[in-house]
C-alpha cells in the first residue's frame, strides 16, 4: 500500500485523522471499518515497510518519529484545522512521544482492532 493521506467519506477539516501502517490488509480492514461506519475522516497511511502495526512497532518503523515525518511529508496541516489524530490502540506507548513531535496536536488512542473502529468513533470523537 502506498503511504499518504486517504479520504474516506468526504471529510472534512474539522474530522479526526486516523493512523495505521502501509501493510495492505492493516489499510483495507482499517479504512473499510471507517467505510462502513460512515463517518468521514481522514487515514494516514504511515510508511512502515509494509509491516503491520505490532511487527513495524517491534521492528522500530514505526514510531512517533515516523509518523510526525509522515504529517509533514502528507501536509496533512494543510487538510484539517482540527489538529487531532487518533493512534491504533496496540500502540498507546506512543502517544506521549507523539505528543512531543506535534506540539498542538490532540492525540487520541483508538481500539486495538479495526472491527472496533465504528464504535470507538461514535462514542469517543
Amino acid at each position: 500500500m502506498q503511504p499518504g493521506l486517504y479520504e474516506i467519506n468526504d471529510p472534512s477539516p474539522e474530522d479526526p485523522v486516523m493512523v495505521t501502517t502501509n501493510f495492505s490488509i492493516t489499510y483495507f480492514s482499517v479504512a473499510n471499518e471507517l467505510e462502513s461506519s460512515g463517518r468521514p475522516g481522514w487515514l494516514l497511511v504511515a510508511d512502515a515497510e509494509g509491516m503491520s502495526v505490532l511487527t513495524a512497532w517491534a521492528a522500530g518503523n514505526f514510531d512517533a518519529e515516523q509518523i510526525a515525518k509522515d504529517v509533514k511529508r502528507f501536509n496533512v496541516t494543510d487538510k484539517v484545522s482540527k489538529q487531532r489524530v487518533v493512534l491504533p490502540g496496540h500502540v498507546a506507548v506512543l502517544s506521549g512521544e507523539l505528543e512531543e513531535e506535534l506540539p498542538g496536536w490532540e492525540i487520541r488512542v483508538g481500539p486495538r482492532e479495526a472491527v472496533d473502529l465504528p464504535a470507538y468513533l461514535k462514542t469517543a470523537l
